[in-house]
C-alpha cells in the first residue's frame, strides 16, 4: 500500500506564495515521480510541475517562472513552491506518486487534495 497526502493549502492573496508539501509513505521506491496536479471548478485536472527520478522537472506553462517543485529524499516528501500566485491559480491541488520500478512500476497513487484559494 502507498499513502499519499498533501498539505499546505490554503488562503493567499494576489501575488503571495504558497508552499505546499507532499508525503509518500508505505511501500515505496526510490526511484520514482512525484508531481503536482490542479483542478478548478469546472475544469479539467491538469499538470502543474513533476519530478522524475528526482533530476527532470517538468512544468505547465502557466506554472513557468512562478512555481518550484523539490524533493527531499530522506522524506519522501516533494514540495511545490509556488509564487507571485493569480486568482487563476484557485484550485484544489494534486499530489501524485508515481514508482518506476517493481511490481507496482507505472502506477499512479493519487493524494486526498488540498485548497489553494487565491483572492483579494
Amino acid at each position: 500500500q502507498v499513502q499519499v497526502v498533501e498539505s499546505g493549502g490554503g488562503l493567499v492573496r494576489p501575488g503571495g506564495s504558497l508552499r505546499l508539501s507532499c508525503a509518500a509513505s508505505g511501500s515505496i521506491v526510490s526511484i520514482n515521480a512525484m508531481g503536482w496536479y490542479r483542478q478548478a471548478p469546472g475544469k479539467e485536472r491538469e499538470l502543474v510541475a513533476r519530478l522524475t527520478g528526482g533530476r527532470r522537472t517538468d512544468y505547465s506553462d502557466s506554472a513557468k517562472g512562478r512555481f518550484t517543485i523539490s524533493i527531499d529524499n530522506a522524506k519522501n516528501t516533494v514540495y511545490l513552491q509556488m509564487d507571485s500566485l493569480k486568482p487563476e491559480d484557485t484550485a484544489v491541488y494534486y499530489c501524485t506518486y508515481v514508482p518506476l520500478l517493481g511490481r507496482n512500476r507505472g502506477n499512479t497513487y493519487w493524494g486526498q487534495g488540498t485548497q489553494v484559494t487565491v483572492s483579494s
